[in-house]
């Protein structure tokens, strides 16, 4: 038959089932041989030894990865990798127009913000457009870290309050100002707890938590919980500076929050002095495919809005975007600097990745497929019983896997299990939650529903694996 005498490295494990090294029959030593793996091993042992030991690295089995075309990355290797995880590269991996902007606006001119440059003015300009009213200033930064942190920093310098509310399982940034309040990070290994000024409320999770389901005045009761720890500051003779909240949570395991959850929380911080902070850092940007940002799903108006990681399609540019009377008090005398934020090359980038997004009808495609997504992952519910739950909106979405549906009881294990064999299908996924339980959806707004076809294809094959089985 044709049986082929050539096959990549990646297939090493499978060709060697089939034809095993003939060493031991020639009286030779048997010796692995395969450069890539050596050379890997080379690349893991430097960056452990160099790069400190906690840089995470994805999978069992690590990747080089060398080369992205929009949806798709590629190995050093060849191999091709369906990316349903990457929102950072919003727009597709190395877009042309995204690539050719930077690349003609950093042979012209970089600079800081201290001199006069059209880009930031028509930058904000077109991105304050998709804002609604007062939301009409902004400040640019590089990371959605630097966002946060100058969101808090603003929202103390107009309520003159220190105390916090956060969402447990949050995550913020990496600073330790956004550690302080990300209980993802201070509640796990390593950390050391929330400080005094720090209040955590409950997930809104209509799956997980004490309020279950998806009626009207789930979202309401949740937000009451909000309520309580605004009383609680309050009757320590203090009003709260901020409320902190992902539109849709990420860390917090892919949760969409439940109808009139915002318009609730919100009404009651506000009426005690407090600031509502909404972080679109992951999902903003057209993501939820209704609407453009995703707060505007719970029909609600935040008072700060931070975005980071789409906006520049992998390059690193982010933004802060606040009412006029917050901006006013944030103006106390001292000089707000950013050597880097809102440079030109920056604000290029920036308006390319708006381009693709309206040229491309990406927002359309994020509803359209979206929707398609769930509809194809609903039914492993129906099948699997380690399926707990299918939850998203636009291109995000999660798949809860439990032990047992009825204690609720996670299978991080089996979560871990599954994206590492998907991985060896070519197909990229990962896991999160404060459980890591939950696999995440969370891909290129350009993926395709025959993108879709082959991942839930997969996935359901995978599913079926013996050692998958209760």
């Amino acid at each position: 038959g044709d049986f082929p005498g050539v096959a990549r490295s990646d297939y090493q494990r499978v060709w060697n089932s089939i034809s095993p090294s003939p060493a031991g029959l020639l009286g030779l030593e048997d010796i692995e041989v395969s450069c890539a793996t050596r050379k890997d091993i080379k690349t893991i042992s430097y960056r452990r030894d160099h790069l400190g030991k906690n840089l995470s690295i994805s999978y069992d089995k690590p990747l080089t990865i060398v080369r992205g075309v929009a949806q798709y990355l590629y190995s050093d290797t060849g191999q091709a990798y369906l990316d349903c995880v990457n929102n950072v590269a919003h727009v597709g991996h190395c877009h042309p127009h995204v690539v050719a902007a930077g690349q003609k606006q950093m042979g012209v001119l970089n600079t800081n913000t201290r001199y006069l440059h059209d880009h930031i003015t028509n930058y904000a300009k077109r991105l304050l457009a998709k804002f609604p009213e007062p939301l009409s200033v902004c400040y640019f930064v590089c990371t959605g870290s630097e966002a946060n942190e100058l969101a808090l920093r603003m929202a103390r310098a107009y309520t003159k309050a220190r105390d916090i509310i956060i969402l447990d399982g949050a995550y913020h940034g990496n600073t330790q100002g956004l550690i302080d309040i990300s209980p993802y990070k201070h509640d796990g290994p390593g950390g050391s707890g929330a400080p005094s000024w720090t209040h955590k409320v409950m997930m809104p999770c209509g799956y997980r938590g004490p309020y279950k389901g998806k009626d009207p005045q789930i979202g309401k009761r949740y937000a009451e919980e909000v309520g309580k720890v605004v009383d609680h500051i309050k009757g320590q003779g203090k009003r709260p500076a901020v409320f902190i909240c992902e539109s849709m949570l990420g860390c917090g395991g892919q949760v969409i929050l439940p109808e009139n959850y915002l318009t609730t929380a919100f009404d009651r911080v506000r009426a005690a002095g407090g600031v509502c902070i909404i972080d679109e850092v992951q999902v903003g940007f057209g993501r939820a495919g209704s609407h453009f940002w995703a707060f505007e799903t719970q029909d609600a108006i935040p008072d700060i809005v931070t975005l980071g990681k789409p906006m520049g399609n992998g390059h690193p540019i982010a933004a802060v975007v606040t009412t006029p009377e917050i901006a006013a008090a944030f103006n106390n005398g001292m000089e707000y600097f950013n050597t880097f934020g809102g440079n030109p090359v920056s604000c290029a980038i920036g308006m390319a990745v708006l381009d693709v997004i309206e040229k491309e009808n990406l927002q359309e495609n994020a509803h359209v497929i979206g929707k398609y997504l769930i509809e194809k992952l609903r039914p492993l519910k129906e099948t699997f019983p380690l399926v707990g739950d299918v939850r998203g909106l636009g291109l995000y979405a999660g798949v809860e896997l439990v032990v047992d549906r009825h204690t609720l009881e996670p299978a991080p294990d089996h979560a871990s299990y599954i994206i590492n064999r998907m991985r060896d299908h070519g197909i990229l996924l990962s896991t999160d939650g404060p459980l890591h339980n939950v696999i995440k959806f969370k891909p290129p707004m350009v993926f395709s529903r025959e993108n879709v076809d082959r991942v839930v294809k997969v996935l359901e094959k995978i599913l079926q694996e013996d050692c998958l089985q209760p």
